[in-house]
């Protein structure tokens, strides 16, 4: 989670973290620790603040949770339902447990082990994170006694600000969006989850030959089996896209119809056009369900960004109504795991590994050999040696001892170029450098050596 959620991490807690440290509002809530001059009360109240910032931002993050780590709770989700099938909530607490536990919890906890400050926090700041930290854990564990599970009294005194339902349902919400995925068994155990459903406007999608094309008020509903309209809350569906069918969510460019806040769920046969109320709800509607379909084996990779009308395209032209899409899509494309590595860096110290433990390669390699040719009893000195496949074990350790030979005979002639252009209190080695006089020596050990 760490490799693959760090930029998902720096998203959602960086910005309040960064309010907490530089607010620097006195949080404590220990009577026994309150400063001359500090009101309980007060603090009481800075510290629920920071807890809602924090609870709120990640709560509302589900969206952009990588997908590799969706994946994983959703097979983590499905295998304690289960195991565990007498207990209604492990669905939840199996995933809150790494979500929260190992992943929030930590990183508010030790901001700077996650890039999230550049130094160590005051002890202040620390002791106010460390408070955020064990409420956060607390309220995303969903335990049916949450003030019993803390040991001292103040923070179960604190944590009465936290025992409403809306909580709980906040925490349910997120915990069933990260775990969803379009890839599912039919016979799942799982029930369909609710997501997000609204009025929205629709076109009508051209299903019936000689139907009318118009606009009409329906009630979406999205779960994380299918996405669905009817005429009002509660009524039977008109319409049923199975999550698995929708190949692309893009935005619809508003010449099409002359309407603001249009977007389009792209199916195998045509697409759905819908305009939301507002930007923020467009912006909404096509995160999540872009998030649900992320996972769908045909997604496409290009749309048409306008609609078909009167026999055309409007975007590139084409007279074919499957005609491929002119445009890359720009949703849905799988969470790159964000790292900042120094490539020079990493092969080099592989390189350097292969290189110190040379040794232990060649007695492997020669273990490869005998096993090979010799299928009886092991031999004492290859009793350590664990080969499953001796013959393409041997290939590989001989592809990788020829490497780092060749890796050295670079690296000598280098050296033996540098050593004659350099020149003994120049700028690169002054007088002095050790480095240089030590390199001097070791070069011409080596001449005589050759000789």
């Amino acid at each position: 989670m760490k490799l693959a959620g760090m930029h998902y991490l720096h998203v959602t807690l960086k910005p309040a973290i960064e309010e907490i440290c530089q607010g620097h509002r006195p949080c404590e809530i220990d009577p026994v620790k309150l400063k001359d001059g500090e009101n309980l009360e007060n603090n009481m109240e800075n510290l629920r603040q920071y807890v809602d910032r924090i609870f709120s931002v990640i709560t509302k993050s589900g969206v952009s949770c990588p997908t590799v780590m969706c994946d994983i709770f959703f097979s983590l989700r499905e295998a304690a339902a289960k195991r565990f099938q007498d207990d209604l909530d492990v669905r939840y607490t199996a995933v809150s447990s790494f979500i929260f536990l190992r992943f929030f919890a930590p990183a508010i906890l030790s901001p700077n082990l996650f890039q999230l400050t550049p130094h160590h926090t005051d002890p202040q700041t620390s002791r106010t994170l460390t408070l955020i930290s064990k409420t956060i854990q607390t309220l995303g564990s969903l335990s049916k006694s949450k003030s019993a599970s803390f040991k001292e009294s103040y923070m179960a005194a604190f944590y009465e600000f936290f025992n409403e339902q809306k909580y709980a349902d906040a925490v349910k919400n997120f915990l069933d969006l990260i775990s969803s995925s379009g890839r599912r068994d039919p016979k799942s155990v799982e029930q369909p989850i609710l997501l997000k459903e609204g009025f929205m406007i629709k076109r009508a999608q051209g299903r019936k030959r000689f139907g009318m094309k118009n606009f009409k008020k329906r009630w979406f509903r999205l779960t994380n089996h299918e996405f669905t309209y009817q005429r009002s809350k509660g009524d039977q569906p008109l319409c049923s896209i199975p999550i698995e069918n929708i190949l692309a969510v893009e935005r619809l460019e508003e010449e099409s119809f002359k309407m603001k806040n249009m977007f389009q769920v792209i199916q195998p046969e045509r697409a759905l056009y819908i305009q939301a109320n507002n930007c923020v709800e467009a912006k909404a509607w096509i995160d999540i369900l872009t998030k649900v379909s992320q996972s769908n084996q045909k997604r496409l990779a290009v749309y048409h960004p306008s609609a078909y009308l009167n026999g055309h395209w409007l975007c590139c032209r084409a007279s074919s109504d499957t005609a491929p899409g002119c445009s890359p899509c720009t949703g849905g494309l799988p969470a790159n795991i964000q790292l900042d590595i120094d490539g020079d860096r990493e092969t080099e110290r592989i390189y350097s590994l292969f290189h110190s433990y040379m040794s232990k390669l060649e007695k492997m390699q020669e273990a490869c050999g005998s096993r090979s040719v010799y299928d009886g009893p092991e031999q004492e000195e290859y009793s350590t040696f664990i080969i499953d496949d001796p013959q393409e074990t041997y290939k590989t350790l001989k592809q990788v001892i020829a490497g780092v030979g060749a890796l050295e005979q670079e690296h000598a002639q280098y050296r033996r170029d540098k050593f004659k252009k350099t020149k003994y209190g120049s700028q690169e080695h002054p007088i002095g450098d050790k480095s240089f006089q030590s390199y001097i020596r070791q070069q011409s050990e080596t001449s005589t050596h050759s000789i």
